[in-house]
């Protein structure tokens, strides 16, 4: 039986994304995703992207290699890659919306990855919290070229 991995990445976007640009990405990404059996969850703010990748080892260290050639990601950055014994987005495809941090605690799906069946922003101060935390507040971003960063 193969080894399932996650992986999780920040990268910074080296161009603008609109709705258009994010749609056309979701959609070749769901069709890729799909044939290489792998699940997972993407954020996107302020031209970052923060993404966790789930499946077979060999398919998601395939998938990130590429990630890191495209040229629309710069400054990869891999936060963990670890076996898993199970997947936690294992019926999420990817998509989008423009939302309210007060309307997260309302997305279905979202509260199933964190196992007590509360919303992420009460759990106490395990993993995914941390990392969630860490995107919400923005200090786990890289700074853009264009920012005057890294």
């Amino acid at each position: 039986m193969p080894r399932i991995i996650h992986l999780i990445y920040a990268s910074v976007a080296t161009q603008d994304v609109g709705t258009a640009e994010l749609t056309a990405l979701l959609q070749k990404s769901r069709e890729t995703n799909e044939r290489l059996g792998l699940t997972g969850m993407l954020l996107f703010s302020e031209g970052n992207f923060f993404q966790v990748l789930e499946g077979e080892g060999t398919a998601v260290n395939q998938l990130y290699e590429k990630i890191i050639r495209d040229k629309r990601h710069a400054q990869c950055t891999l936060i963990i890659r670890e076996p898993i014994a199970k997947r936690s987005f294992g019926n999420w495809s990817m998509g989008f919306s423009r939302i309210s941090p007060g309307e997260l605690r309302n997305i279905v799906g979202l509260n199933d990855f964190f196992h007590d069946g509360s919303c992420f922003t009460k759990l106490d101060a395990g993993r995914a919290k941390k990392l969630l935390g860490a995107f919400a507040r923005g200090s786990w971003r890289a700074k853009s070229a264009k920012t005057g960063g890294a």
